[in-house]
């Protein structure tokens, strides 16, 4: 028992789930339900958790998970498909489909979507800067096991071989396993929140060729951290992982 508190107290994590929908399926308020599943459901999409192309849970599994009632799951679900995020297909392959795409940056779009955002720009890179540097440090304190090891390395490859069109959300499934890697539910969904803080933003500007390849070091950096034990290693390559993106919003907004 002693030798069991002994490991809890140096940081050793339970085993995660494996489910990447772990990080946003989490039950809504109430209050809100129809409005906090759409909000649910679109950060699944927008943040590449299910690609396009892909089929979403069943209902019977995503109305437990978000603790609503299968009629507000499907009025959410109508909705986006009105909006042209999703659709349905009959048949022993059916259910619903994921058809939104990532859109490419045109001209203007960052000002479009970012008019009246600065202020609260710099507060969601503080709030992300603030939830991915501490579930780096705390999973660099832990000790991985093999499955564990082998899903973040898993993300981290995908995240560094994807093309331009695939990049945002395969870097943003690199960031959320991280934090799923802690087995800390709230920590999951403090990121998944802060990602979408800024994903719109992040979609509305190019993707850079010699960013990719920047970036790519600096998940190295963060991974080698991490499977070295060295929690501080891992908050100065998360840290400047974060800065180049803030700079590069920065830099497009003014």
């Amino acid at each position: 028992m002693l030798s069991e508190i002994d490991d809890q107290a140096h940081g050793s994590p339970q085993e995660p789930p494996s489910d990447p929908l772990a990080a946003v399926l989490r039950p809504v308020r109430a209050g809100n339900a129809f409005e906090e599943t759409v909000e649910r459901l679109l950060q699944i999409i927008k943040l590449g958790v299910v690609a396009h192309g892909e089929r979403l849970p069943p209902e019977r599994e995503l109305a437990p998970r978000l603790g609503v009632s299968r009629v507000t799951l499907r009025e959410a679900i109508r909705a986006l498909q009105q909006e042209g995020y999703v659709e349905s297909r009959r048949g022993r392959s059916g259910g619903t489909f994921v058809i939104y795409r990532t859109p490419r940056p045109q001209s203007g779009d960052l000002a479009r979507v970012a008019e009246g955002q600065v202020e609260k720009l710099t507060d969601a890179l503080t709030y992300r800067m603030a939830v991915e540097t501490g579930a780096a440090q705390l999973l660099a304190d832990m000790r991985l096991n093999e499955t564990q090891t082998a899903r973040l390395r898993r993300a981290l490859e995908e995240a560094n071989n994807a093309d331009e069109a695939d990049y945002r959300r395969l870097d943003a499934r690199f960031h959320l396993t991280i934090a799923e890697l802690t087995g800390s539910t709230l920590l999951s969904a403090a990121c998944a929140d802060a990602r979408m803080r800024v994903t719109d933003l992040l979609n509305a500007i190019p993707v850079l060729k010699r960013n990719i390849e920047h970036s790519a070091q600096q998940h190295e950096a963060i991974v080698a951290a991490i499977l070295e034990g060295d929690p501080e290693a891992a908050r100065i390559a998360v840290v400047e992982h974060l800065e180049g993106t803030a700079a590069l919003l920065r830099g497009f907004l003014t």
